[in-house]
């Protein structure tokens, strides 16, 4: 059976209007957002003493202290890196340091991880007391702490040794509390299908939350590697023999009484600067990603 349609008596078919288009999208007046030219001058603010401090690596030391400041150097001067990467001890010094932060960072995501799983699935009694106490020894400055961290590691005999900085950054609240919450974040249905498949909680730990938490792991090793990298004070107070320096407290040998060599300082602050920089380029999308999101999208 088909269909049939009917004309009028005139032979003349009405005239159907056509669809309305939707509106045309607005042409943007600018190729990029609007906001990038209230950030883009911000951004060259805030890069203006890293660009500051590269142009002074390569500048003489008669540069350096001119007055008026020289604003571009007359030439590419590299005698500040020779004096640093001369000095016999600079090596042992980035070595110090390096071990210091990677084992900082892989001890706060261990026992950040181990803890903040066990304060965001397990209830057991005065969890919450001691998740606040935790929480609260965040805002105790350090300036009241390191008198008994001091004496602490004199007792364990780790003083003017690499295990005296090691040690009281082998976990810190911080990664806890951040781990925690990421942790609430995620779905319970995931970690009770492989409790149903037999996995204990350290299984469904390593096998299933954390492979789901690289963004907030990575947050983690970058603040804490940041933080321990850039550490002087702790390191002033505990180290004495030169070979047991970091980076950081290596530097300070540049600067004497009446003499400083600022060319080979800004040469030394370059070379320490690098790999924090180049630790948050490797994790910037994972770092953004994890203040950005919450859990699982869905």
């Amino acid at each position: 059976m088909t269909a049939t349609t009917t004309t009028p008596a005139n032979g003349v078919r009405p005239h159907t209007p056509a669809p309305a288009a939707g509106p045309r999208p607005r042409r943007r007046l600018l190729p990029f957002s609007k906001w990038h030219l209230l950030l883009a001058p911000l951004g060259i603010i805030f890069a203006l003493p890293m660009v500051w401090l590269v142009l002074s690596s390569v500048m003489s030391d008669a540069e350096i202290n001119k007055f008026p400041p020289a604003l571009w150097p007359s030439g590419i001067h590299l005698d500040g890196y020779r004096y640093v990467l001369g000095n016999a001890m600079f090596p042992r010094w980035f070595a110090n340091s390096l071990i210091v932060s990677a084992v900082a960072v892989l001890s706060n995501l261990v026992f950040g991880s181990l803890g903040g799983y066990a304060f965001a699935r397990m209830r057991f009694a005065g969890s919450r007391v001691l998740l606040v106490l935790m929480l609260a020894t965040m805002a105790i400055p350090f300036q009241l702490t390191m008198i008994p961290t001091f004496l602490v590691m004199k007792k364990l005999g780790l003083i003017d040794t690499l295990g005296a900085l090691i040690v009281p950054s082998l976990v810190t609240p911080f990664a806890v509390f951040l781990l925690r919450q990421f942790f609430l974040s995620l779905p319970r249905e995931l970690e009770e299908a492989a409790w149903i498949d037999g996995c204990s909680r350290l299984r469904v730990l390593f096998r299933i939350v954390l492979p789901l938490s690289r963004p907030a792991l990575a947050t983690v090793a970058v603040l804490t590697f940041l933080s321990t990298w850039n550490d002087l004070t702790w390191p002033l107070i505990a180290i004495n023999h030169d070979t047991h320096y970091t980076l950081q407290l290596g530097l300070t040998t540049f600067q004497g009484q009446h003499h400083t060599k600022w060319s080979a300082v800004m040469a030394g602050n370059v070379i320490t600067v690098l790999p924090v920089l180049l630790a948050f380029l490797g994790a910037q999308k994972s770092f953004i990603q994890s203040i950005t999101s919450s859990g699982l999208k869905g």
